[in-house]
């Protein structure tokens, strides 16, 4: 049985059991948990994470899994057994889509996947913390979505952990205070608020976390020096050819490359890949948005002058045309 047989099986037998999982979700509750668990004794914590682990893979929705261990261990133990299951799942769900797809992808990848693929290999744990903090995908299927992608697994686990902890503490917060407001317990009005605070301020991460991920803009007085002091780099002008060789003229050494062109001129700047890319436009607007466009085809360093022709014809530098 050579290995494309056996990655079918095991694609088949995967998507059977998950096919099984999904239709028996409903009875996939914090009270069966609570059994469960419970019943494993000693052994709780380990069953728990296993669980959890489990669930990740099958596609089982992990915050009731989270809830629940706040409601079993409490808002410390519960978060750390929580998130160290997700994180194992994760893992689990992330080799599994390596094993079974990644070389398939690879070979069959077309031109506008592999840049997608080298800008999310590119930005790599920082990526990883956006997606964490920021749910633009559901949990369960982003971790077989990167096992596709070029994300190296170390990074992928550790920056996995760490930014699923403010979700992992909130939610596990909450199951706790659930649980002291049934009880009536004498830290619920504590728990409660609490678990207000946690789960109001993951509202605030996604702005956060773009702040973060967001390198600062140079402005002309840094790409002045830059150019003086000859540093390789390569200032690619994104207005289109009338603005380029019009009144206002160009940096010189500039090279002109329209932003409505670049998604389907982008292989000419292949030899930049790894290189200093310094954007310009009449302001900062258009070199903006073509920065995105190459950052996300995995172009390491291309940013936008603040400012661009604008600063620096106010500054008196020389420009050509």
């Amino acid at each position: 049985m050579n290995r494309n047989t056996v990655r079918w099986l095991l694609g088949l037998a995967l998507v059977s059991v998950i096919g099984l999982a999904v239709a028996w979700r409903d009875r996939f509750d914090v009270a069966a948990l609570q059994t469960w668990v419970e019943s494993a004794g000693s052994a709780a914590p380990l069953v728990f994470i296993a669980l959890y682990a489990a669930a990740t893979v099958l596609f089982l929705p992990g915050s009731v899994i989270t809830l629940a261990g706040g409601v079993l261990f409490g808002p410390i133990w519960g978060t750390l057994w929580s998130l160290t299951g997700a994180t194992l799942g994760a893992a689990l769900a992330f080799l599994i889509a390596r094993y079974l797809g990644g070389d398939w992808i690879a070979r069959r990848a077309g031109p506008r996947l592999s840049r997608l693929n080298d800008g999310v290999a590119a930005e790599g744990w920082r990526f990883i913390a956006f997606v964490r903090l920021v749910p633009l995908f559901p949990f369960n299927l982003l971790n077989y979505a990167l096992g596709l992608t070029r994300i190296a697994f170390l990074p992928y686990v550790l920056a996995s952990a760490l930014f699923m902890l403010p979700g992992a503490l909130a939610f596990t917060w909450l199951g706790y205070a659930g649980r002291e407001a049934l009880s009536g317990g004498e830290g619920t009005v504590r728990a409660i608020l609490i678990a207000l605070a946690l789960v109001t301020s993951m509202a605030f991460l996604p702005r956060w976390i773009r702040k973060f991920r967001a390198k600062p803009m140079p402005d002309v007085e840094e790409l002045k020096r830059q150019l003086d002091a000859g540093e390789e780099l390569l200032v690619l002008d994104v207005r289109g050819a009338s603005e380029f060789t019009g009144e206002g003229g160009h940096i010189s050494g500039a090279l002109n490359l329209a932003l409505e062109d670049l998604p389907k001129r982008m292989a000419e700047l292949e030899d930049y890949k790894q290189s200093t890319i310094r954007l310009v436009c009449r302001t900062d607007r258009r070199s903006a948005q073509a920065a995105q466009l190459l950052t996300a085809a995995g172009f390491s360093d291309a940013q936008p002058v603040r400012g661009g022709m604008t600063a620096w014809l106010a500054k008196g530098w020389p420009s050509t045309q």
